[in-house]
């Protein structure tokens, strides 16, 4: 793992990808480059001991430019910090940070769930891991409250489409008439799609009860704790 070092960046663009959901481009000034593990974290500070962190949603194979993305619902510091930034602001930051990260040289079958915003790591890897060259099964449950929550959607499908090992699956709790999906929540869903977990590591990233009630359906089929890997937004 690298060392978090101190950052400065530019906001090159933002997007609203979703009511409470935003996206910013950083180009990189200092480093000009940013290394990092797809799946690792920036934190900014806001006071001495205060600080938030935002998962990186691009690749490794964009250390000038990198793009962050938060749920900004919570309303807090963190929240109306990043809701308000604009192109041209200077942004400090430290980084990266975290461990949720997938290694291609393991050989086990990887499964990814992701709870709403939780998705945001697992987006970095998926595209690091496919447009690298990484040929081998995966596959992602992506679960939301409703449709309009499942950020990166539509590139996860056009994932599925262009490379036929990756498996997709969109879940949410409720949807209209016409919704093209699974139903209902996301532990029942892992439990009713996952047969077998001889050979397979898990990543679960989201809120703490997903997190539980997801990986103790994994573990009642017989996978080993040490297997089910996770990232706790909330």
């Amino acid at each position: 793992m690298r060392k978090p070092t101190p950052c400065v960046a530019t906001v090159e663009a933002v997007r609203v990808l979703a009511p409470d959901v935003v996206e910013v481009d950083l180009r990189m000034v200092e480093p000009a480059e940013f290394s990092f593990d797809a799946g690792q974290w920036v934190s900014v500070p806001f006071g001495e001991k205060t600080v938030r962190a935002y998962t990186i949603a691009s690749t490794p194979r964009s250390p000038r430019l990198i793009t962050l993305c938060a749920d900004v619902a919570p309303g807090g510091i963190g929240s109306k910090w990043f809701r308000a930034l604009e192109p041209g602001q200077s942004v400090r930051f430290k980084g990266p940070t975290g461990g949720f990260v997938f290694h291609r040289s393991d050989p086990r079958r990887v499964l990814f769930v992701a709870e709403e915003i939780g998705v945001v790591p697992i987006r970095s890897i998926l595209t690091a891991l496919y447009e690298g060259g990484f040929g081998r099964p995966a596959a992602l449950i992506h679960w939301a409250r409703d449709p309009g929550r499942l950020v990166y959607d539509g590139e996860f499908r056009s994932l599925g489409r262009r490379y036929p090992a990756f498996t997709y699956v969109r879940a949410v709790r409720s949807a209209p008439a016409g919704w093209r999906g699974d139903l209902g929540e996301s532990a029942a869903i892992v439990d009713r799609l996952v047969h077998d977990v001889n050979g397979l590591v898990a990543y679960v990233s989201g809120g703490g009860e997903t997190i539980d009630r997801v990986r103790a359906v994994l573990m009642a089929k017989g996978l080993d704790r040490k297997s089910v890997r996770w990232e706790k937004f909330w």
